[in-house]
Formats: structure tokens, sequence, C-alpha cells
């Protein structure tokens, strides 16, 4: 296995394949997490093989994927430059200084780690620093357990079949890949620069901003900023949910799927097959 593997360029190309697989020209994209950079990366580097995009809580970073980029977007008054140097993303540094580490902490108890990570948004913990600006002083995810604390599943975000999904797939293949994801930055970057000329996105773009999101906290920070400079057609909605919209809040972000699907797409709202695709 290799790091490379888990660079956007590669997830974009596999897109691609499957996009011709199922016979299709374009197709309207949905992407939520890291799965949100692949979908902006298809829209930049292949805006021909769009209709629109969607995407949840990771907005539009044209210049790459990489902490750099977004640490240079984060809001200071959280995270004073002096004690959160990389603000919210440290732990995204974490695994480039200690990727090992990272990998065996999440192993260690996986069925923990998965109920430790899928948790519902706070309205509590709005306006205080997220627990990821905190991973390299800590010495990993977990502190000096190094391994996560057996807490109880939330079923708010997290189902017990998805769990026993979730649980026996990572067991199976481990953190290697998963957490490879975060070691691409450079070559995330450099991917961008290769698409320069289409940059600034035309398609209909949908952006749904989780309100207790504080990783990718997209309210109050510039976070969206390159995004809202780069989309010429932007739809933007607010979920009052965490990070796991998707499962938190499954009515309101497919209403909002929904409403934008049929404003933007009418012609294409009642058909089988969206015209163009042979």
């Amino acid at each position: 296995m290799r790091h490379e593997d888990y660079a956007l360029r590669e997830i974009v190309a596999d897109m691609i394949e499957l996009l011709a697989a199922i016979g299709a020209s374009r197709a309207i994209w949905v992407g939520h997490d890291w799965g949100a950079p692949v979908v902006w990366s298809i829209a930049q580097h292949c805006p021909e093989r769009c209709f629109g995009i969607a995407n949840l809580c990771v907005p539009y970073l044209p210049d790459g994927f990489a902490p750099e980029t977004m640490i240079a977007l984060a809001d200071r008054t959280i995270y004073p430059e002096d004690k959160f140097p990389a603000a919210q993303w440290d732990y995204q540094l974490f695994y480039r200084e200690k990727f090992e580490t990272a990998c065996a902490e999440f192993e260690a108890n996986v069925g923990a780690t998965v109920r430790a990570l899928f948790r519902s948004g706070d309205p509590s913990a709005k306006g205080k620093p997220a627990r990821t600006a905190f991973v390299r002083a800590n010495g990993g995810w977990f502190g000096a357990n190094k391994s996560a604390p057996n807490v109880p599943r939330d079923p708010a975000v997290l189902s017990e079949e998805d769990e026993c999904h979730y649980v026996a797939a990572l067991k199976r293949n481990g953190f290697f890949g998963p957490d490879s994801w975060y070691m691409n930055g450079d070559a995330n970057t450099a991917f961008a620069q290769t698409a320069n000329a289409n940059r600034p996105l035309t398609m209909p773009v949908l952006f749904l901003h989780g309100v207790f999101d504080y990783v990718c906290e997209t309210i109050d920070s510039q976070l969206a900023t390159p995004m809202r400079a780069s989309c010429s057609n932007l739809t933007e909605t607010t979920i009052p949910s965490g990070h796991w919209m998707a499962q938190e809040k499954p009515v309101e972000v497919n209403s909002a799927l929904a409403q934008w699907l049929a404003t933007q797409f009418p012609l294409q709202w009642t058909s089988q097959h969206l015209p163009g695709d042979q």
C-alpha cells in the first residue's frame, strides 16, 4: 500500500472511470467529508462531467485541499496563532508527523474508535476550540490512553447496523487507507494548480453548512470565502447539525437537496435519465 494511492488525482480518476462504467457522460455529484474534496476536484478538473455538484461541510478550496490552505482561513479569535498555530487542523499535521502512531491508536479498539468519532453536534461547544486542535499537544487523538474511550454508540448518527459494517471493514483493512488521505497535501495542491483555467465553477453548486461542525467551521470563519469567490451559481443552506450531517439530520439534508435539484434541474427532476447521458 502507498500513501499516494489516496491522492485526489487518483480518486478523481477512479470516479470518472466509475461514471463511464455505468454508461453516463455526466452526473450530479454529492460529497461529504473527504468525499467533498473529491467532488470539488471533479468539478475543477472535469467540468464536462458535471451537471452540478452538492457538498456537505467541506467547502471549495481552489488552491488545493491541504492544511496550509485551510489554516490561513482559521478564526483566530478562537484559535490564537501563538497557542494554536494550525488551528483546528492540528490533527492533520499529526498524521504527517506520526502516521504509525495515529493508525495504531485507531486500531487498538476499532469499535471504540468508531463510536467515539461518530458523535452528534454539541451546541454548547460553539465558540470553543475543537478537540482536533489539541491532537499534537496531547500526543495523539486520545491522549495518554492511546486508545479510544469506550463510549456508548450515539444512535442519532450511527445505527447498530452501520456500526457493525464500519467496524468489520476497518478491522479487515485497517486505518492505513483512511489515514493516508491526510498524507497528500502537497500532491493535492499540485493537482489543483494543473486546473487553474477551471478554478471558477460555473455549474450549479449547493453547499450545506453545519451549524455545530466545529472542525469544518464555515459560518463565522473565512473558510467558505474562496468558495463564494469561485462559484458563480452557488446555493447555500445551513443545517442545525454537527459534522455527520447526513446521518444526524437526514430529513433536512434531503429536503435541501431535493429543493436544489428541483430548482436547478427542472427538466431532469422528473426524468429517469438526464439528457446527454448515453
